[in-house]
């Protein structure tokens, strides 16, 4: 029955062809010829760059985060892109990454690190070392990643010699390391001993700089850590209900309490993340001397807390540990999240970095945030520091 009337739709009388093909044509021409065609809404975007300044760019308004990381990276000339991303903060002031996200509102981002190379000598370009130079700064400067005090003045100085080059105090003046901004708690003591080893340092380029500064940096034990308020509810002893801080890095995860770490899991030791309403859960491989697998339970904030910590895992783990990203699951009806990591890993970045072959990019690097401040007069340094409020997609 279907089939015939298929055929008979298909096979029409002359007279009746044409009075379909006549009510067809008078409709057409009786519509406007722009009508039906949607409007492609633009939005701009601000993004504040890991130098402080701010770009602007147009995008479609629900265009995916991913095409304005992509505008950000190509108007930084930066090829070596997948250890960044763009991020903003959310309804609770929380980091989000946006790369994947739909870009429907009126937000500022913010273009950051996303994954810290653990070792950064084996980034192909200056221009990618640079960039990742500025945001370790910013992790000092705010405290983010804890230094000493030798640290930081060893991390200090060759910020010094990659920003003003080699010292000279005709051109510098006695004072000019007091107008960087180097350490959370910066000292006059501090500033002095990051004079004596910059004077040390003539002839360095500012690349050669920037290599030092990162084989220094990525010593700290804090150096890439991710880091989640929570608290411990089940298999941590004397631990149940402490606030503690979760941190998701390159090898693994990290527990802290008290700023101290009292324990670490590395990828390998668990065997799988996962997370319900605003509990957080790993299941550990058993040691050597235990028969079955543990599970380690956390309560975060709220949901969308224990989520994002889930997905920055599943990242975290895709990145640094696969060779290449997992498939998606193929079944209609799957439970649990569909989330992956899609970017590249950093084993698929490596091979492609290996094969640029373009000359080295011009680059200018910019002078970072000043002191416009005197010292207070207990021989400190009054400090302002500023988080970011628009953080990178």
């Amino acid at each position: 029955m279907c089939y015939l009337l298929q055929l008979f739709n298909f096979v029409l009388k002359p007279q009746e062809e044409d009075q379909v093909s006549h009510r067809s044509s008078s409709s057409r021409l009786s519509k406007s010829p722009l009508r039906g065609v949607k409007k492609v809404k633009i939005m701009q975007c601000k993004v504040t760059m890991l130098d402080g300044s701010d770009y602007t760019v147009d995008v479609e308004k629900r265009a995916k985060g991913q095409v304005l990381f992509d505008k950000v990276c190509e108007h930084l000339n930066l090829l070596e892109k997948d250890y960044f991303g763009i991020t903003h903060r959310d309804v609770e002031n929380q980091k989000v990454k946006a790369d994947v996200c739909m870009i429907s509102g009126p937000w500022n981002f913010a273009f950051n690190v996303k994954f810290y190379p653990p070792d950064p000598s084996q980034l192909t370009e200056d221009i990618t070392r640079y960039y990742l130079s500025l945001q370790l700064r910013d992790d000092v400067v705010s405290g983010r990643l804890p230094c000493s005090f030798a640290t930081h003045t060893v991390l200090g100085s060759y910020t010094a010699q990659s920003e003003l080059g080699d010292y000279d105090l005709e051109e510098l003046g006695c004072d000019y390391i007091s107008e960087l901004r180097l350490a959370p708690n910066q000292t006059k003591e501090l500033e002095d001993k990051v004079m004596e080893l910059h004077k040390t340092y003539k002839g360095m380029t500012p690349a050669e700089a920037e290599i030092h500064f990162l084989e220094n940096a990525k010593k700290l034990s804090m150096y890439g850590v991710d880091l989640h308020h929570a608290k411990a509810v089940s298999n941590l002893p004397d631990s149940e209900g402490v606030e503690i801080m979760l941190g998701v890095c390159a090898s693994g995860l990290l527990i802290y309490r008290d700023r101290l770490r009292i324990n670490r899991f590395a990828w390998p030791k668990i065997l799988k993340i996962s997370y319900k309403r605003n509990n957080f859960y790993i299941k550990i491989r058993p040691g050597e001397f235990e028969q079955f697998e543990s599970t380690i339970g956390f309560k975060l904030p709220n949901h969308r807390a224990a989520k994002r910590l889930w997905k920055v895992c599943v990242e975290h783990h895709t990145f640094f540990r696969l060779v290449s990203p997992e498939a998606p699951p193929k079944k209609f009806l799957s439970l649990g999240s569909k989330f992956r990591f899609s970017g590249r890993t950093q084993a698929q970045t490596r091979r492609a970095s290996s094969q640029i072959i373009r000359p080295a990019p011009f680059f200018e690097r910019s002078a970072s945030k000043r002191y416009n401040m005197s010292h207070s007069l207990d021989g400190g340094r009054l400090i302002l520091i500023t988080e970011f409020q628009n953080v990178t997609v």
